[in-house]
């Protein structure tokens, strides 16, 4: 139940004064359909007006002048502006419209009267001039005119203005809430309590103080990155406190281990001890994995998966493609075959008969282990006793997904043991964010055998230079990738296509060229990647489809075209492609158009990716880069909408949230204290669901 005392603030916008049929939708649309989104839209500037003269108006700022007004010049043709001629003591003024009524203009600005006028000031021919003011009123009406007036978004059909004027309306509905942060901590950072924090944010004195560290923004962005944090610890809680079935190692496991064809590393021991321990608690372990291109995660996975199976339990892999569920398929069914251990392959594209086969195995329990696309969850998938869910590239799963196939399990031997795996190493802010629920095991060292990667950044203008050193280096046995942005041709965007560049490249090398991109039918693109796995094809020109779930030991040359269009995180995988087998490898980045130069952001991304293979080094870059945007596309897996959090110059605050969510549940887990009290309300203020529109 939602407390009393913020029933204000879980108003609709539309009874605020002056919001009627047509400005309604349009604040849904900017803001959200409540008070308390409203007055989550922060101003984006400021407008600082200063009062001068015409004699010592600086061209660019806002100034306020006081004038009289001479006279309204009509314009003598179309096209030419309406122009006011007003003075000072100084000099003139010009207020000019390029468009508007002269019957207006002269109500606004009568001759003879004086004015309060405000705009931002240009110089024409020697003339001080101001188009369009923001502002000519009366000088009785003075206090009207703000010094220090927020910008804030605007969208057709509503102003800044207007949307100004609805925030004091909006504020003059906003409670004294109780205080939950700790007293001493907010008296070390300085922070007004909370509706001063938020009188303040819409009332700047100053630009400084719409900034990320000003302390009514900190003070905000505090609040909500707590409540995400304290419902990421209740969900972890839960978790904790569910029986799930004890899974230890066994013969199954010691087989599997044997039958690795390498040792395994000090952070593979170390990541497969910690999911072990998880695993025999007796409680539903959470738990990701994340680790670098090549650093192992499948031979981690695949040893808990043979502790499930050991234990006499059900195992399932997820992977999001197909290409990559076979590649798995590929590894791991003839390993778990010598152990003993039937596994099976599930994916959309199975025959009818191979599929009735493959789901009696897994009902029966004949199959203790499936191995699969989407199709493992589907509803017509039954397992006889499922223990354990890997699910490989988790971010391409939706939440809901991932509980579908948790959901196998059986309820009378406890929850499905859940491990998630990334090949793209996640910066420490978005594990707070978007894994905070999880535990987390990372993998920095490369299993022995991977081979350094050179990486090359070039001009799009010497493509022709590489197309021959290519083609020296598939005479000697190579074999390559070509990666291109798009798959044909486009008139409207100048960039390589796939296609066309296998095209160029058969005529130019006149050797068996691939072409591999999304929009071919499945069975055609398997058979082609198949093809370049086998050696049969010495190179493959493609579109991203190879980001992940591509492993050519013999390839060792990666071309990418276009690549300043492409994300830190994505070239990182791409790049991950090749040094896998015992070749020297080479990576070359082709950036621009024929005659294009490189801007400073992506001239940077392309030299930290030259400079350094280390995935989570690059994931912090890239996410420094991108800021609190989109960073790695998690927009579309689960990454919190905050409104006032900046995830990159908040993160001293989110891992302060973070510990501050663990700590209060581990003193108060009921929240029955004075503060649990205001906490409740702070999770029900910070709850941006938008399917809780009013007070329940």
């Amino acid at each position: 139940m939602r407390p009393e005392i913020l029933f204000p603030l879980f108003a609709p916008v539309d009874r605020l004064k002056g919001v009627g049929p047509k400005v309604a939708p349009l604040l849904h649309k900017l803001a959200g359909p409540l008070v308390r989104d409203l007055l989550a839209l922060a101003p984006t500037g400021v407008i600082v007006r200063r009062r001068t003269t015409s004699a010592e108006a600086v061209e660019g700022e806002t100034a306020i002048f006081e004038v009289v007004i001479d006279r309204l010049i009509r314009p003598g043709r179309p096209g030419v502006p309406i122009k006011v001629r007003a003075s000072d003591d100084s000099g003139f003024v010009h207020l000019v419209w390029f468009h508007g009524s002269t019957n207006h203009i002269e109500r606004l600005a009568p001759p003879g009267e004086r004015r309060l006028v405000s705009g931002k000031v240009e110089r024409f021919g020697g003339e001080v001039q101001i188009p369009h003011p923001d502002h000519i009123i009366p000088l009785e009406r003075a206090e009207e005119l703000p010094i220090v007036e927020p910008v804030y978004p605007q969208t057709q059909g509503l102003t800044s203005r207007q949307i100004r004027r609805l925030v004091e309306s909006a504020l003059a509905l906003a409670p004294e809430l109780p205080e939950w942060q700790d007293p001493a901590w907010r008296a070390r950072q300085g922070w007004p309590d909370w509706r001063a924090a938020l009188l303040a944010l819409h009332a700047p004195t100053g630009p400084a103080e719409l900034l990320p560290e000003a302390p009514a923004r900190a003070r905000l962005a505090f609040d909500e990155a707590l409540a995400h944090q304290l419902a990421l610890a209740r969900r972890r809680r839960s978790r904790q406190v569910a029986a799930a079935p004890r899974i230890v190692p066994g013969t199954v496991s010691e087989a599997l281990l044997a039958a690795l064809p390498f040792t395994l590393t000090g952070a593979q021991s170390r990541a497969l001890a910690e999911i072990r321990a998880d695993l025999a608690s007796g409680e539903q372990m959470g738990r990701l994995l994340q680790g670098d291109v090549g650093s192992g995660k499948t031979a981690v996975a695949a040893l808990a998966l043979a502790d499930a199976v050991s234990s006499g339990f059900q195992a399932a892999l997820m992977a999001p493609t197909e290409i990559l569920a076979r590649q798995h398929a590929l590894k791991l069914i003839p390993m778990f075959a010598a152990a003993g251990v039937e596994a099976v392959l599930l994916t959309g594209r199975d025959s009818a008969a191979e599929r009735r086969d493959t789901l009696a195995a897994l009902a029966d329990g004949r199959a203790a282990l499936a191995i699969g696309t989407h199709a493992l969850f589907q509803e017509a998938v039954t397992f006889r006793n499922l223990g354990l869910a890997v699910i490989d590239e988790q971010h391409r799963f939706g939440v809901s997904e991932r509980q579908r196939l948790q959901a196998k399990g059986d309820l009378a031997t406890g929850g499905v043991h859940l491990l998630t795996m990334s090949a793209t190493p996640i910066p420490r802010t978005l594990e707070l964010t978007q894994y905070g629920d999880l535990d987390v095991s990372r993998l920095h060292e490369k299993p022995p055998g991977r081979t350094p990667v050179t990486t090359a950044v070039l001009p799009q203008a010497r493509i022709g230079d590489v197309v021959r050193r290519l083609g020296a280096a598939l005479d000697r046995g190579a074999q390559a990738y070509w990666i291109c942005p798009l798959v044909a041709e486009s008139e409207a965007v100048d960039l390589a296509a796939a296609e066309a560049r296998a095209a160029d490249l058969t005529r130019a090398l006149r050797q068996p060229i691939g072409l591999a991109h999304g929009r071919m039918p499945g069975a055609e693109r398997a058979a082609v990647m198949d093809a370049f796995a086998r050696g049969e094809l010495p190179l493959l020109v493609a579109t991203t489809v190879v980001e992940v779930g591509v492993d050519v030991p013999n390839a060792s040359i990666m071309v990418i075209e276009h690549a300043d269009r492409f994300g830190l995180a994505q070239l990182h995988q791409l790049r991950g492609r090749v040094g896998r087998g015992a070749r020297a490898s080479a990576c070359t980045l082709l950036y621009g158009g024929e005659d294009a130069g490189l801007g400073e952001t992506a001239r940077e991304r392309l030299e930290i990716l030259r400079g350094t293979e280390d995935g989570f080094e690059i994931a912090e870059a890239d996410f420094r880069l991108r800021g609190g945007g989109d960073p790695l596309g998690l927009r579309q897996s689960g990454f919190p909408a905050y409104r006032f959090v900046d995830p990159v110059r908040h993160r001293a605050l989110m891992q302060a949230a973070f510990d501050d969510a663990r700590l209060i549940l581990a003193r108060d887990p009921d929240l029955t204290s004075p503060r649990g009290a205001a906490i409740r309300v702070l999770e029900h203020l910070f709850d941006w669901r938008p399917d809780r529109p009013g007070a329940d």
